[in-house]
């Protein structure tokens, strides 16, 4: 029984003599760590602090929440502090569109919608002819010019007074920038062919 408590007591003072607990006493030692994340009241990722070695061994190095004082850790945390460190934002130069690029576009856009047909097909109400069994609205024909032209119109823009209720080709006039010259025609409009579903 004696020589059981004699190996203790040997084991008990190497652990004296670690490198690591080296001028401390067994109640008070303390180890430095190097934090990997942010812990409340601990201290910030990247930063060397001391703590007990149970709650390092128990909960920090577990989590991997922090990694022992040593240049082989140390080396690493600097490597990644640097590649995760945030970039430096580059300058994004915005070049403004000059009236001329914007009256340009607007033009190719408009010649676009004067040459193009617009498709819709509707059902339409049985017994009646060509009566649809609901109108073609504004929002309607905006959203297939923008599904169909890929161009975008300001409801303002379209003028129809009302809905479109019968089958047929119908002209529907565009209110557009004076900036942009008229086509032959004298006026801007919007060819819609309406068909049976």
């Amino acid at each position: 029984m004696a020589c059981l408590h004699y190996r203790k007591n040997v084991l008990r003072r190497s652990l004296m003599h670690h490198p690591l607990y080296a001028a401390q006493g067994v109640r008070y030692r303390k180890l430095e760590v190097i934090l990997t994340t942010t812990i409340d009241k601990l201290g910030r990722a990247g930063e060397m602090v001391k703590v007990a070695p149970g709650y390092f061994r128990n909960h920090l190095m577990p989590k991997l929440l922090a990694v022992p004082n040593i240049d082989k850790f140390a080396h690493l945390i600097r490597e990644q502090r640097e590649i995760y460190q945030a970039k430096e934002v580059e300058e994004v130069k915005v070049v403004s569109k000059t009236e001329e690029l914007s009256v340009k576009e607007y033009e190719a856009a408009a010649n676009r919608l004067a040459s193009a047909k617009l498709n819709i097909r509707k059902f339409i109400i049985e017994g009646k002819g060509n009566e649809l069994r609901d109108p073609v609205s504004k929002e309607e024909i905006l959203a297939e010019v923008a599904r169909q032209l890929q161009v975008q119109i300001e409801p303002e823009n379209l003028q129809l007074p009302t809905p479109l209720s019968s089958l047929g080709e119908y002209k529907v006039p565009l209110r557009l920038s004076k900036s942009i010259p008229k086509p032959a025609g004298d006026e801007w409009t919007l060819n819609i062919k309406i068909r049976k579903r």
